[in-house]
């Protein structure tokens, strides 16, 4: 990685990220760890301290785990749908995010709980109040396995929607990067509202129930 890179200040850090997915696409992709061919679907490294994505191959990709403290980490690759997500509508009010759509994770870099929301201009952040990430976390407690960095909340909440989902952090990207490249004007336009719409179709096909998170263990008595 560059110089350039190791230097981006945080405004920068989330479109680190998305320059993956709005960028014009060589005909053939290439492992930035090996430069070896890629597929169309491959797999995806990030690197925690400027939230940058690369591309690899499944050999590189092998070498990283997700959670591992090494310089990147693998993204994950399965898609967990959340059909009994506790969020009010208050709740949502909450969160700060001043439109229909979000994802959530945690970044090891910041030591917090990020929120960003997609726009034309880029994935923005809504600061996100603790508390509240909190009280969201014990009403659903499959949020707690959220792998740091490389793992997000995605809330699709637009024109009536009640989806959730545990998704890789890469998924979130493409989602804002389609919006970035296909907006157009200030409602976007119809064709941008086709493609989210076909977004959330093959996610919510790929995606499988996520399993009920374990109860926290009760207090232990005292004599």
């Amino acid at each position: 990685m560059s110089d350039d890179a190791n230097a981006r200040s945080p405004e920068q850090a989330p479109l680190a990220a998305l320059r993956r997915f709005v960028r014009p696409r060589a005909a053939v992709e290439m492992c930035d760890l090996c430069s070896v061919g890629l597929a169309p679907e491959h797999q995806h490294l990030m690197d925690p301290a400027t939230r940058q994505l690369l591309c690899a191959c499944d050999a590189c990709a092998l070498l990283f785990s997700t959670q591992a403290q090494t310089k990147y980490r693998r993204v994950p690759r399965r898609i967990r749908a959340l059909p009994g997500f506790q969020l009010s509508d208050a709740q949502w009010d909450e969160q700060q995010v001043p439109v229909g759509m979000a994802f959530f994770f945690y970044s090891s870099a910041e030591k917090r709980v990020m929120a960003f929301y997609p726009s034309p201009a880029g994935p923005t952040e809504s600061l996100l109040p603790l508390e509240s990430w909190n009280e969201l976390v014990a009403a659903n407690p499959i949020l707690a396995t959220m792998e740091p960095d490389v793992e997000a909340l995605l809330v699709n909440r637009l024109k009536g929607a009640r989806e959730y989902y545990l998704v890789p952090v890469d998924r979130c990207y493409e989602l804002v990067g389609l919006i970035r490249a296909r907006w157009r004007g200030l409602s976007g336009g119809a064709e941008v509202w086709q493609e989210i719409a076909q977004f959330f179709s093959r996610l919510q096909s790929r995606a499988v129930p996520a399993a009920p998170a374990p109860p926290a263990p009760p207090p232990e008595a005292h004599a």
